[in-house]
């Protein structure tokens, strides 16, 4: 038995315009009856094409301000009834019921409103009522009716009665609505977090509507999904789909040198979430090739951003190495095109936007969730704990090398030196295997720490590490405090005439 309807009566009631003239049009042709509210009346009266106001249904007027307008049974009956169902048949025709094969509404923008930085009133009355009922009841009865619940599905449901003259089969309106559920969901959640942004109630409510298949995981035989919208933040201008890991990189990148966001022209390298090049200098190029110094190892095939506009020069050096992301808040035409002489290097401009205030990762069988950490160590934050106290270039570099610690793995030791990363001793399971690796690291590519800084993103609970430090000849060091044997390093500091200052604040990064 054929579960195929044909479409002999819509209801249509949309925000936005865009796209429904063909729809219509197309409709008209199938000798479709429609029903239709408000705007949308005058959209289509205005097309030369009749419809039946829906007040000549329900005999009511559209009520208080336009918020009551299709909130009747003589339409929800027309949508909900049972075509099967000899009871719901006869009701029908007692009471006057039209039939509604076909449901068409685009919802008031209620998360647009919000990002505009509209006042609570205008928000408040972009809450769509009735379009939200006539969705979900149209979805709900998907065996008799179709349900178009936004613009997004326009250009399919054209297609539909283009070729099948307006005759649809179960599984197609089964499939839209399923889209429809989305919307509604989607629209509710926005709703709920609006309200709960002061996060009163205890829930979570994730819902992005823009998903892209992966290539795989983190690995081949793993699955990968990216959902959000990665527009909103780049403007991508060369190179292939970004991957499962590349994500994860970018996502760092960006984190880290939006701590940098205003100042001198900074150039970083990442390699698995961590930074293995960092450098601050008075050009790009410069600031570039002093971070591709600190482990030009590691920056093969890795991910590389800067603060500033990257130019000819600097994208001709970059364009000896193989890396995977080059991202920038913008490149010169010339520099663009050298890069993307490789077909596979993604460029990518950042735009200036919000990262988001919270993270959110999974943990068991739910979800952990945190505000971001939001703190960036400042020169005010600082006491000074020994009895020497940092020199102006040793203060700076104390910053800059705080600033690295905050987004590098833990364990971590950052040691650095004017303004560029030596190494970093990372994601380890103690605090002196963290600054052995990173001292044999910086001596591997011949820095010379003598007189450089050491950063770590947590409490010195023994004096070992300075003890450490200080043979290598590091002369500073910045650590948050908070240990109740703090004074030990203090004290081992003060005997061989090294300076440490505390911040107060902890930089745990699992």
């Amino acid at each position: 038995m054929s579960n195929n309807k044909t479409i002999k009566s819509a209801l249509i009631s949309v925000f936005s315009k865009d796209g429904l003239e063909p729809i219509v049009k197309q409709l008209h042709r199938q000798n479709v009856t429609i029903y239709t509210t408000g705007g949308t009346e005058r959209f289509i009266q205005d097309l030369g094409i009749p419809v039946v106001p829906v007040e000549e249904v329900t005999s009511y007027p559209s009520i208080l301000g336009g918020r009551v307008k299709t909130l009747h049974p003589k339409v929800f009956g027309g949508i909900l009834n049972r075509q099967n169902n000899d009871s719901d048949a006869k009701e029908l025709v007692d009471f006057e019921i039209p039939q509604i094969d076909l449901v068409m509404v685009d919802l008031y923008p209620f998360e647009k409103t919000v990002a505009s930085g509209a006042g609570n009133q205008d928000i408040i009355e972009k809450i769509d009522i009735g379009g939200i009922s006539l969705i979900r009841a149209a979805a709900k009865n998907y065996a008799d009716v179709v349900c178009v619940a936004s613009v997004e599905d326009y250009k399919e449901f054209l297609q539909l009665l283009q070729t099948k003259n307006g005759e649809t089969s179960e599984a197609d309106r089964k499939r839209f609505a399923a889209n429809a559920f989305n919307v509604s969901s989607h629209y509710d959640s926005a709703i709920f977090n609006y309200f709960n942004s002061n996060q009163d109630i205890a829930s979570l409510k994730i819902s992005e509507t823009q998903g892209q298949v992966l290539r795989y995981g983190e690995n081949p035989h793993q699955k990968g999904f990216f959902y959000g919208n990665f527009d909103d933040i780049f403007t991508k201008l060369h190179g292939k789909e970004l991957s499962y890991n590349n994500l994860l990189d970018v996502d760092a990148a960006v984190n880290l040198m939006n701590e940098f966001k205003g100042e001198a022209p900074t150039f970083a390298i990442l390699k698995h979430n961590n930074a293995c090049g960092f450098a601050q200098r008075e050009t790009v190029l410069e600031a570039y090739q002093a971070a591709l110094a600190g482990d030009p190892v590691s920056a093969f095939g890795g991910i590389l951003i800067s603060n500033s506009e990257i130019d000819l020069a600097t994208a001709e050096e970059i364009h000896k190495l193989f890396c995977e992301v080059v991202i920038a808040p913008s490149f010169t035409s010339e520099a663009a095109t050298v890069l993307k002489g490789k077909k596979n290097r993604i460029l990518l401009i950042l735009k200036d936007i919000q990262l988001p205030q919270t993270t959110v990762r999974t943990c068991l069988n739910g979800v952990l969730v945190q505000d971001r950490d939001h703190k960036t160590d400042t020169v005010e934050d600082l006491s000074y704990a020994t009895n020497n106290k940092p020199a102006k270039r040793e203060l700076e570099d104390l910053i800059f090398a705080s600033k690295i610690c905050k987004h590098t793995k833990s364990n971590t030791i950052v040691l650095a030196k004017n303004k560029q990363l030596c190494a970093s001793g990372t994601g380890q399971t103690s605090r002196v295997d963290a600054l052995n690796q990173a001292i044999h690291k910086a001596q591997s590519f011949n820095f010379d720490l003598k007189g450089a800084v050491m950063a770590s993103d947590a409490f010195f609970p023994f004096p070992d590490c300075v003890e450490i430090a200080d043979n290598a000849g590091i002369s500073a060091v910045i650590q948050p405090g908070g240990s109740i044997k703090d004074q030990l390093s203090i004290d081992y500091c003060n005997e061989n005439h090294l300076t440490m200052v505390m911040t107060g604040t902890r930089h745990f990064k699992h």
